[in-house]
């Protein structure tokens, strides 16, 4: 990385050198800036007219009739059937397998990712 002592000097250099006096002084000779042009106006919205008035609503509201009695549920069974004879067993596993400890460092080369020998 390149030292920053050369950047830092030129920057004390340029504000050293720099006169703020002249800077202000030219800014007061110069003419003014033009003026900017006017917006239109935009047009006016029309009035709004009155609205209608909302309906009123019915004092009394038709009441539902509800259901006096429930349907009856079904009866579901309390047990399960019985499973039939002759299913097969699912052997389960007496051992796993065990994890590697170390992670290789180098991986086997892929043949069709790897480039062509060279002649």
């Amino acid at each position: 990385m390149a030292s920053r002592g050369p950047v830092i000097f030129a920057m004390l250099v340029a504000l050293v050198l720099f006169d703020g006096g002249l800077a202000a002084r030219h800014l007061l000779d110069t003419a003014p800036p033009p003026a900017l042009p006017t917006i239109p106006t935009l047009p006016s919205l029309p009035k709004p007219t009155a609205l209608p008035p909302v309906p009123t609503l019915p004092t009394t509201l038709p009441q539902p009739t509800l259901p006096t009695t429930l349907p009856s549920l079904p009866n579901l069974p309390t047990s399960l059937p019985p499973l039939p004879a002759g299913l097969p067993t699912i052997p389960l596993p007496t051992s796993f397998p065990s994890i590697p400890t170390t992670i290789p460092t180098t991986f086997p080369s892929i043949p069709f990712l790897s480039p062509p020998p060279s002649n």
